[in-house]
């Protein structure tokens, strides 16, 4: 888990975990949330997803944690460039929009094209 500092008044840190987070590595992933979020001045937890291979429900739980924690102390947590089998496991539990990440579908069910696209 990389966790950088930031430099003097920059409220934004960086978490790039590596790997698998499941329930042997997200004790892990909790410490680096914890400390991000002990930060002062802190706004923005990014947790960048480019290198984790597998995501499973402990660490989805400690997204969530986080999230709420980060939203608790008037900052946000936002994930970023999921793998496609971890993006996979965020569309289908339903939380990738709560943590940041775009809605695959513009909000509709997989398959459904937009009647009216020019509507928006």
């Amino acid at each position: 888990m990389q966790l950088p500092t930031p430099g003097e008044g920059s409220g934004r840190v960086v978490l790039a975990p590596v790997g698998d987070l499941d329930i042997a590595t997200v004790p892990g992933l909790e410490r680096a949330l914890d400390e991000a979020l002990g930060r002062i001045g802190l706004l923005e937890i990014v947790v960048d997803l480019a290198a984790v291979t597998f995501l499973d429900s402990t660490a989805v739980a400690a997204l969530l944690r986080g999230a709420a924690e980060a939203v608790g102390r008037g900052a946000t947590l936002r994930l970023v460039d999921p793998q496609p089998v971890v993006s996979r496991v965020l569309r289908i539990t339903a939380v990738g929009r709560l943590l940041g990440l775009p809605d695959d579908h513009g909000g509709r069910p997989p398959g459904v094209v937009d009647p009216a696209p020019w509507r928006r």
